[in-house]
């Protein structure tokens, strides 16, 4: 694994948002919400094998290492204090390390078919919407919350997994109406839109890197035409997905398989997909957030050859958990919707849905 060579100093890099270790405001929240957070985890993961007579035993095996190892990190808060960080990345990866340890892959993989393929019947009437809107910065702004509303679909927020249990038909543009309404959060869309505005001194993006996340509304009908018209641009597009499955995020192999069957729906994403305008590389990562650490060198070496002038990380654990605060030598896009109330106030809002859309220029 290889360090990200976008990082603007390597030596200094920290992933995490928070430190459970020194924040204690942070830590009362936390550990509690994974004690609850578990029992769902193991419930999904005894009914992916229905048909295996162990599932049962084995998420309660796996229900009772996770909690003995979170009580663990509990009790070393004040012996870490100051030495190590720990992260709520730790605490998410944890989860699947324990899940795979006792036999379960892949628990979200049913849910993730079924989504993929609600999502694909649906993108070409959403890539029908974005075209409608002909002015540039009103179609830029729909794609930044096309992202954004997508992001929502994550089974690993109790938050919406309430939602997405209650109403089977909630769908992109129900999102669209839940998220926080501008101004946002954190909100630096009109920078974002400013420096779309092509000139002599602002040319097109050489090469962009996406780090995406959840599979279905997520990937297809938010992430796919935000990169249809960096594509439209002329900008090249590496989609970064996980090694490893994690939640119902897509992993690498999925997601090529995913556009596989979406570029046949648009010349766009066609040609760029044979061209190889478009590419997908696995990430390097097995849990649902993003260490810039530890990349694939095959994906390092991309990044480096295509000369990457935008980094574009998207959802909770890959650009909130882990590098809100990250500082990288290109233009960088961080999106995501706060699906926490808790941290939604710790970072200052007071809303449910809040918005992260950050961008720097270097």
């Amino acid at each position: 694994m290889h360090s990200c060579t976008l990082l603007k100093d390597e030596a200094s890099y920290q992933p995490e948002t928070l430190d459970l270790n020194t924040d204690a405001q942070a830590a009362a929240y936390w550990f509690p919400c994974f004690r609850e957070l578990v029992l769902k985890f193991a419930k999904q993961a005894a009914n992916s094998q229905k048909d295996d007579d162990t599932a049962a035993e084995r998420a309660a095996q796996f229900q009772a290492a996770y909690l003995g190892q979170l009580e663990e990190h509990e009790n070393n808060i004040s012996n870490q204090s100051g030495k190590t960080v720990l992260g709520t990345s730790e605490l998410l990866k944890l989860n699947e390390t324990m899940l795979r340890r006792y036999g379960f892959t892949d628990p979200w993989l049913q849910q993730k078919q079924q989504e993929n393929a609600s999502a694909k019947a649906r993108l070409k009437q959403r890539l029908l919407e974005i075209d409608a809107i002909t002015n540039e910065q009103a179609r830029w702004t729909e794609l930044v919350r096309g992202v954004l509303a997508g992001n929502m679909f994550d089974w690993g927020a109790q938050a919406v997994a309430s939602i997405l249990e209650q109403d089977s038909n909630f769908g992109l543009h129900a999102a669209l109406e839940r998220i926080e309404q501008r101004p946002w959060l954190l909100d630096n869309l009109d920078d974002w839109l400013q420096r779309l505005r092509i000139s002599e001194s602002k040319p097109p993006h050489k090469c962009a890197v996406m780090f995406v996340d959840n599979s279905g509304v997520d990937v297809v009908l938010g992430v796919l035409p935000f990169v249809r018209e960096l594509l439209k641009r002329g900008t090249k597009v590496l989609l970064c997905a996980n090694s490893e499955p994690s939640l119902n995020d897509v992993t690498s192999h999925e997601l090529s398989a995913l556009l596989n069957d979406c570029a046949c729906q648009c010349s766009v994403l066609d040609n760029a997909w044979r061209q190889e305008r478009l590419l997908v590389y696995a990430n390097g990562q097995n849990g649902p957030c993003l260490d810039m650490r530890t990349l694939p060198q095959e994906l390092c070496e991309a990044i480096a050859k295509n000369e990457t002038d935008l980094l574009v990380i998207e959802g909770m654990g890959r650009a909130l958990h882990t590098n809100l605060n990250a500082q990288f030598k290109c233009e960088t896009l961080k999106l995501a919707v706060i699906k926490n109330r808790w941290l939604a106030k710790y970072l200052g809002g007071d809303k449910m849905f809040a918005v992260i859309c950050k961008y720097e220029h270097s």
